[in-house]
């Protein structure tokens, strides 16, 4: 090998720790650094590096064909570090503050600030982001569809950035002009169409704002509403931790096996809703298939009538699609990418399936 890194090379120097250890506390670039000089010290090759840290008792690399076994990195992201609680992100949803306007038309005010802020995006692994109140990805926005939405955005990074809001709204409100550091902004349209939508920041160059940090999910309800659900967000995203164009580590909901080491519960039978939105970045598309189990999907939740009944579905940055589901077994089954290296990068959980009557 060469003196550099893939980033396959770089996820099994993590899955055997040594990124871990020679990298914890410190930023992406030195966490490449920790890695180059734990394979120097192995003897300038992977293959060395996994015979040395073998004979150190560190786990062993993920050369086993069992259940998984050696996906995962040692040791779990602090959550206060992480810029998202991944579990609490599942659910977390934003109605804003609501009032009525004089023509009766219901007022939802918002308020997103752009900070910079350092996130850990694995353990040890520091990543300097930009981002929407303070975490990756934003606060879900939801509102239900004839709203009036009214967002104060107040730029507190050291970079211009702005909101581009996916929907219907007048030209001034399209989120295209940058917006200084310093100075504040309102944007303001009506909520439409229904569905499931992304807002981002639109200043060049784009793939790095977005890429950053600068992306949250916008969901706009049906008038009538939907079928009561167990309702989750997942926003697949990825990490260029040292900045060469190309992702180190993907997840959903920013931390990489997060849901591999805490499953998601949910019940036997019960409706689960997916709003499922890809935001990778370098990546042309991703994916998610869900294990024992096909789900019906609704592209961009635009319609309240499935296209597709499938174990499998494949999405282009910025697309979205709402997945419906139910268990009919307990267990624990898996969902990831079936792009298999992202899987061993980050991008896989475990639902467990509660049996029915269980506490």
């Amino acid at each position: 090998m060469g003196g550099r890194l893939s980033r396959r090379e770089l996820f099994r120097l993590a899955a055997l720790g040594a990124t871990g250890a020679a990298a914890g506390g410190v930023s992406g670039a030195g966490l490449m650094a920790g890695a180059r000089a734990a394979r120097a010290s192995a003897g300038g090759s992977g293959g060395g590096m996994l015979a040395a840290a073998g004979s150190t008792g560190l786990p062993q690399a993920p050369e086993a064909h069992g259940a998984h076994e050696g996906l995962g990195t040692v040791g779990e992201v602090e959550l206060r570090h992480a810029g998202v609680d991944p579990m609490r992100y599942l659910t977390a949803f934003d109605w804003g503050r609501v009032s009525r306007l004089p023509s009766g038309q219901t007022l939802r005010e918002y308020q997103l600030v752009a900070t910079d802020r350092e996130i850990e995006v694995a353990p040890g692994v520091r990543f300097a982001a930009w981002t929407y109140n303070a975490q990756v990805p934003g606060p879900t926005l939801r509102a239900r569809e004839g709203d009036r939405v009214r967002v104060r955005f107040v730029n507190a990074g050291t970079h211009p950035h702005n909101i581009h809001f996916h929907g219907f709204h007048d030209a001034a409100m399209d989120g295209i002009e940058p917006i200084a550091r310093g100075r504040t902004f309102v944007y303001e349209f009506d909520a439409a169409p229904f569905g499931l939508h992304l807002y981002h920041c639109h200043v060049q160059p784009l793939k790095r704002h977005i890429h950053k940090g600068l992306y949250g999910v916008f969901i706009v309800d049906p008038p009538q509403g939907r079928p009561p659900a167990r309702e989750l967000v997942m926003m697949m995203n990825a990490f260029d931790t040292d900045f060469d164009g190309e992702n180190e580590i993907y997840a959903v909901n920013t931390v990489p096996f997060y849901y591999l080491r805490h499953p998601i519960r949910i019940r036997q039978h019960e409706l689960v809703r997916i709003y499922l939105v890809n935001i990778t970045e370098f990546d042309p598309i991703n994916s998610l298939h869900l294990h024992a189990n096909f789900f019906h999907v609704y592209p961009t939740g635009t319609s309240l009538t499935p296209s597709e009944y499938t174990d499998t579905v494949m999405l282009c940055q910025a697309q979205r699609a709402i997945l419906e589901f139910r268990y009919r077994r307990p267990g624990r089954f898996m969902f990831h990418a079936h792009q298999s290296e992202f899987t061993e990068l980050g991008w896989t959980g475990f639902f467990e399936v509660i049996p029915d009557g269980a506490v």
